[in-house]
């Protein structure tokens, strides 16, 4: 995985819902959704951080369990993301 797509991933959950924090702060297996997560992230949060990836990078995400593991923590994002753009060619 690589660490550029990780660190732009943490920028940009942190600018879709409008946290303030540093995202190299975010770690790339921390929970992000949840009373118990650090950036307490909800299901507005969820539909934002979706729009953007979308936006930003072409995949959307239906609301689905799968959408909810992949967007359970960066490293699982980064991963399916990186699949998703080596399958496109």
């Amino acid at each position: 995985m690589s660490a550029e797509l990780r660190l732009a991933l943490k920028t940009l959950i942190v600018e879709a819902c409008d946290k303030d924090c540093d995202p190299a702060s975010i770690t790339d297996d921390e929970v992000l959704f949840g009373p118990e997560a650090p950036l307490q992230l909800d299901s507005l949060d969820a539909l934002q951080v979706s729009m953007a990836i979308k936006k930003q990078y072409g995949l959307r995400l239906p609301d689905s369990k799968e959408t909810r593991r992949i967007l359970s923590n960066v490293a699982n994002l980064a991963e399916h993301l990186e699949g998703w753009l080596a399958s496109r060619g």
